[in-house]
């Protein structure tokens, strides 16, 4: 068994969109309490994020949307981004912790520290575009760290697995055109943000890297499952990825309020273990995970430790 790494930190709960939003502190509150209460929080290696780098968060997002956020944000008071995505006093340091929380995750795996790292970080990321905020997300941190592991380490083929029940579109068109990084994306279908059609398969050199497995609302752990060993597996296996990220949405969850998928809490460890099995046989094991979606507070908690107790035990 790997050593498996936990990213936090306070800061993270300073972000807040206001009363009744669903991305809300007490995500990370209901994930970090279920941790600490069931002693998996003690098994954990602590690595402490630090704040992203505009020389990293440039390599995903222009310049000029890095300027934007950085005015954007407020000394009091709320600002709004799109119709689902807002900034408080404390977003602007939460997101460039949540992105570098994700750095300090690959220099821990890269340095043989720990061999997989949950990063439990908001606001997510993974609907944030180049240009843009949406969907609850400022930064793209997978994609992000995607670029790091590459230009800072020098590996030369990620692969990213979205298992978010909402598609990942700023990750895939960060990434569309490239054929260093494979990603992959389960999702209802159709939800928001309308993007993650099977026909969306990369553009130029990346085509058939990015693939799309749209799910019906209703399937669950058997469905999940199978799509992960019959496609994701093989997709993997012919790629070879050197580094393994996955984009932990856990609102695909049963219970989750806004979507309509059955996943449980074992579907979620069983997925878990299929990457698992990918990292070891072409990736030395290295596993990034960072939290997306979840929003019922019991399930993503219990979803979030079934995932890392996996991970402990890959």
């Amino acid at each position: 068994m790997g050593k498996t790494g936990l990213v936090y930190h306070p800061a993270y709960l300073e972000h807040d969109m206001g009363a009744g939003h669903p991305e809300s502190p007490n995500r990370l509150r209901a994930i970090m309490q279920r941790l600490e209460e069931s002693g998996t929080a003690a098994r954990l290696v602590r690595i402490e994020p630090r704040p992203a780098e505009d020389e990293w968060i440039t390599q995903v997002h222009t310049p000029g949307y890095v300027v934007a956020i950085k005015r954007a944000a407020p000394a009091i008071g709320r600002i709004s981004l799109d119709p689902d995505t807002s900034m408080s006093p404390g977003s602007l340091t939460a997101a460039y912790l949540a992105a570098g929380g994700a750095l300090a995750a690959v220099d821990a795996i890269m340095e043989g520290q720990v061999n997989h790292v949950f990063c439990a970080v908001r606001p997510p990321g993974h609907h944030a575009e180049a240009g843009r905020a949406m969907g609850f997300c400022l930064l793209n941190n997978v994609a992000i760290a995607a670029r790091y592991i590459q230009k800072k380490y020098g590996l030369t083929r990620v692969l990213i697995v979205d298992w978010d029940v909402h598609h990942g579109n700023g990750t895939q068109h960060s990434f569309e055109d490239d054929p260093s990084v494979l990603f992959f994306s389960t999702h209802q279908y159709p939800h928001y943000p309308g993007t993650g059609r099977g026909t969306e398969r990369g553009k130029g050199a990346g085509e058939g890297l990015t693939i799309n497995v749209p799910m019906e609302a209703g399937e669950g752990d058997d469905e999940y499952r199978a799509v992960f060993q019959k496609v994701l597996v093989a997709a993997a296996d012919d790629f070879k990825p050197e580094f393994v990220i996955i984009s932990a949405g856990f609102d695909a969850h049963k219970d989750d309020p806004l979507a309509s998928m059955g996943l449980t809490e074992a579907g979620y460890a069983e997925l878990t273990e299929i990457m698992a099995g990918v990292a070891k046989r072409h990736a030395n094991g290295r596993i990034l995970s960072s939290l997306e979606g979840g929003y019922n507070l019991t399930a993503l908690a219990a979803s979030v430790e079934a995932h890392v107790k996996a991970l402990l035990n890959a």
